[in-house]
Formats: structure tokens, sequence, C-alpha cells
């Protein structure tokens, strides 16, 4: 499994409110993206940082989503060139299905 995470920071701070906003906008357009299996959006306490944490399938299915084209709808969108960081994640613990996972 891979964890990518995106940053984007911003011109000047935005509320919990105008985040949530935002977020529900592009939220729909994850939505049956193929090899992501969660997509969490977060906002800093400063409001200054907003990003997503996805988890995928593969390095390559994410890599496949973040194109130039993503990038400008986000540059649109928030007014800030988003960073991608990626991690594997060998091991998840998923609390809810009481299970420890690892792609052994």
């Amino acid at each position: 499994m891979i964890t990518a995470v995106t940053t984007f920071r911003l011109p000047k701070p935005i509320t919990r409110e105008e985040a949530r906003s935002i977020f529900l906008s592009t939220a729909p357009l994850y939505r049956d993206v193929s090899g992501l299996f969660r997509k969490t959006y977060v906002l800093s306490e400063d409001g200054m940082t907003a990003g997503g944490i996805y988890f995928w399938n593969s390095r390559a299915e994410a890599e496949a989503l973040y194109t130039d084209a993503w990038r400008a709808r986000a540059r649109e969108k928030y007014g800030a060139d988003p960073t991608v960081t990626y991690f594997e994640s060998p091991v998840v613990v998923d609390n809810v299905a009481q299970q420890v996972l690892s792609d052994a």
C-alpha cells in the first residue's frame, strides 16, 4: 500500500468552514478513482495549509492521478502549487475492522 500526502501552502488562511466547503466541492472527483480506497482532507490549525492523505493500492495508481491537469486544478482551487509526498505503508492498524494488515 502507498500513502500519498498532498499539501498546499495557502496564500492566506482559510477557516474550517471555508475548507469544508472547498473539500465538499472536490470530493466527488475522487469517487471511483482506480486504486484509491480512501482520501482524508486536512487543514492545519492556523488555516494556512490544506491537503489530503490518500491511501492507494500502488504507486502507479497514485501517480496516474497527480497529472499536470490535477496540479492545475489544485492551483486554481487553492491558489497554491501542491506538493505530493509518497510513503510506503507496509503495516496498517485498522481499529474499525479490528485488523492489522501487512503487505507481505
